[in-house]
């Protein structure tokens, strides 16, 4: 039997993933100039104020624990475990789409150039970790830990339960970065934001292409 051409703008990628891709990044972008002034900033103040109160040394240790699983680095280390035990295609299209959101979270930072809390004055606000390098908005850890397991966990068949607790993850490293006070909580929905459209992106190509080699291999 032939087969038609792929008359899509890219080959494999399907148009309803660029579409969900498109409207998590417009979205982030909304969260990040809705919440750089007026009445939306000051409920973002007020909300990180909340969240960077002092609960305790437990908590502290905890979340200083936490904040480190959305570093890049912690995705290059998963990415070496699942190589390492034979996962390889997870491996690599995780961290792909890990970088890419780390990358893009560059840029925008250099976009919106917002300060980071401890730069910006905000009386009573607590730096608990080492002070990190770039601006503010958006947060880089949770969007590139939430791009790394969503299309990981896609890539390995995870159950919907288990996808769920790697979402849970990202947003408690999300809330971490308020709580060692180095993001705004409209920083961590920023990230969250751009994480979920870099996955989106990575969602359908590479499964296609898979299924056409599994095909090809069972016909051989």
């Amino acid at each position: 039997m032939t087969r038609s051409p792929d008359s899509r703008i890219i080959p494999g990628v399907k148009p309803r993933s660029v579409l969900r891709a498109l409207a998590f990044g417009s979205a982030a972008l909304a969260v990040g100039a809705i919440t750089s002034a007026g009445p939306a900033r000051e409920v973002d103040l007020e909300a990180f104020e909340a969240g960077n109160r002092d609960r305790g040394p437990n908590v502290d240790r905890f979340f200083r624990g936490v904040t480190e699983l959305g570093s890049i680095w912690a995705s290059v280390g998963a990415a070496g475990v699942l190589a390492a035990t034979g996962r390889r295609r997870a491996a690599a299209r995780g961290l792909a789409a890990a970088s890419v959101a780390w990358v893009a979270g560059q840029g925008l930072k250099r976009l919106f150039l917002r300060p980071r809390p401890y730069d910006a004055g905000i009386e009573g606000s607590t730096l608990r970790i080492g002070p990190p390098n770039g601006t503010s908005w958006p947060s880089s850890h949770p969007a590139v830990l939430l791009a790394f397991v969503t299309v990981a966990s896609r890539e390995l068949g995870a159950s919907r339960r288990a996808r769920t607790a790697l979402d849970l993850l990202a947003g408690a490293v999300g809330l971490s970065r308020v709580y060692v006070g180095v993001h705004y909580p409209s920083d961590v929905a920023g990230g969250l934001l751009l994480g979920k459209g870099v996955a989106a992106a990575f969602d359908g190509a590479g499964r296609r292409t898979a299924g056409r080699s599994l095909l090809s291999e069972t016909r051989d």
